[in-house]
């Protein structure tokens, strides 16, 4: 609708301004020194939300951070959409490798660069911007509730009880969450499933404390000798993953389903161009865009133990640690797994150290429906605005409150993500374009739209 454009064309300035003020606010959840940042966020979001036109915005306490709750209710009669994001984002470190301060938004070359900026803050800001867009110009056409929480990248511990506790308040039709990704502007895609997760934590330790490498070394073992060993057992020579039983409840696609996936534009030299590496890597058998959508994984994402300063240090240290992630497909169990890692990796460890494993969090695998009002709405919307069709392609990172969203509150999800795989979430230097800001913003008030219409039918 020009309506639509003209008001974003008029304030889109106000609209950057606004977020680049959120992403400012350090709002770490995994980094206890960093709560009263969370906090100030969640307020920070509240606002928002009331000055976007929500009739009513609260900051809800958890037993760890809050989570903001809001709603525009036009009319009981007219069909419910419920947006979740989040304002928590990932530790920055490590902080010597972003160009420009992590909490200081920089614009470079059309991208915002700041923690938070695609994982989710830019996107979740997008919906609310879209909201303020439809209540100023009266072309809101359903009621809208917005679940904004402080959690999601430490697992969404207390949303769950959240959600139990609201059913009925949280009564809506559909789940609309954009904190995924698409192929490109060029090829817009929609994402119809995402991966689970179990987050695993190891401690080996062997001596009783610290010991002189060269008194000891020889006689006794080394914790971080044992852990490496330890770790590069848990994948065979074909990168098959040794898990006892790791495989047993893994949804296999069909020769067609994995024909249809591959059809995804996809240049495997462009990527690896663009990672820097020569050689992709991954379980004998399948394509990149197999291994990173619809196979289970196995990854390291920390180690440490001993000596580490400046200078040496001649230390056969006591103990070793290591994080271990595992993303997970239908039909497997994030409990289940978590469970099988820790009897198979207490199983591998010699009588020479002690092996301590914890699970840290976890969720589901997903998969939604591509056959539901809701997803033609998002298809049409994304049609409408970027003049072709998206593509359906799986997803793989996790969203754990996906799978909580139908077990809880009966709802099915779409996953609206205009983020792009090279945004390095996670990493150094997060960037969102500037353009795919403004285009969330564009389309959503079509996806709304597109589904009150559809639901009349």
């Amino acid at each position: 609708m020009q309506v639509w454009n003209d008001y974003q064309q008029q304030h889109q300035q106000r609209f950057l301004d606004e977020l680049m003020d959120l992403l400012r606010i350090p709002s770490v959840s995994a980094n206890s020194a960093h709560q009263a940042d969370t906090a100030r966020c969640a307020e920070s979001v509240q606002q928002a939300l009331l000055s976007a036109g929500c009739d009513l915005a609260e900051v809800c306490p958890t037993a760890g951070h809050p989570i903001v709750y809001a709603e525009k209710i036009i009319d009981p009669a007219l069909p419910t959409v419920l947006t979740y994001g989040h304002y928590d984002v990932q530790p920055p470190d490590p902080l010597d490798l972003w160009t420009t301060g992590p909490f200081d938004p920089q614009i470079r070359d059309g991208k915002i660069y700041a923690r938070g900026a695609c994982d989710d803050k830019g996107q979740m800001f997008m919906h609310v911007k879209a909201l303020e867009l439809m209540h100023k110009t009266n072309t809101l056409p359903c009621n809208l509730k917005f679940i904004i929480e402080g959690e999601e990248e430490v697992g969404s511990t207390n949303l769950g009880s959240f959600l139990e506790a609201n059913k009925d308040r949280l009564k809506a039709d559909i789940v609309l969450v954009s904190d995924t990704s698409m192929i490109s502007m060029e090829h817009p895609s929609i994402e119809t499933g995402l991966r689970g997760l179990a987050y695993m934590e190891v401690e080996v330790t062997g001596p009783n404390r610290d010991l002189h490498s060269g008194v000891y070394g020889g006689a006794v073992a080394n914790p971080i000798t044992i852990l490496c060993q330890m770790i590069a057992s848990l994948h065979d020579e074909n990168n098959h993953i040794t898990v006892k039983g790791f495989y047993d409840k893994v949804l296999e696609l069909n020769g067609a389903e994995r024909e249809a996936l591959n059809k995804a534009p996809f240049d495997l030299d462009e990527y690896k161009n663009e990672l820097g590496v020569k050689a992709d890597w991954g379980e004998k058998g399948y394509t990149a865009l197999e291994r990173t959508g619809v196979r289970p994984t196995l990854e390291l994402n920390g180690i440490w133990g001993g000596y580490i300063g400046e200078g040496a240090k001649t230390v056969l240290p006591s103990k070793a640690y290591a994080k271990i992630s595992m993303r997970l497909v239908p039909h497997q169990s994030s409990h289940e797994i978590a469970q099988l890692f820790t009897a198979h990796f207490q199983s591998l460890a010699p009588d020479s150290v002690q092996v301590k494993v914890t699970e840290h969090h976890g969720g589901e695998p997903v998969v939604t429906p591509t056959d539901s009002i809701a997803y033609q709405a998002a298809e049409k919307a994304i049609e409408q605005t970027f003049g072709k069709k998206p593509i359906p392609t799986r997803g793989g990172g996790s969203i754990p409150i996906i799978a909580l969203f139908e077990k809880v509150l009966g709802l099915k999800t779409v996953l609206m993500g205009f983020g792009l795989d090279n945004d390095n979430i996670h990493s150094p230097n997060e960037k969102y374009d500037v353009a795919n800001f403004f285009k969330g913003i564009e389309t959503i008030p079509h996806f709304h739209q597109n589904f009150a219409a559809l639901s009349k039918a």
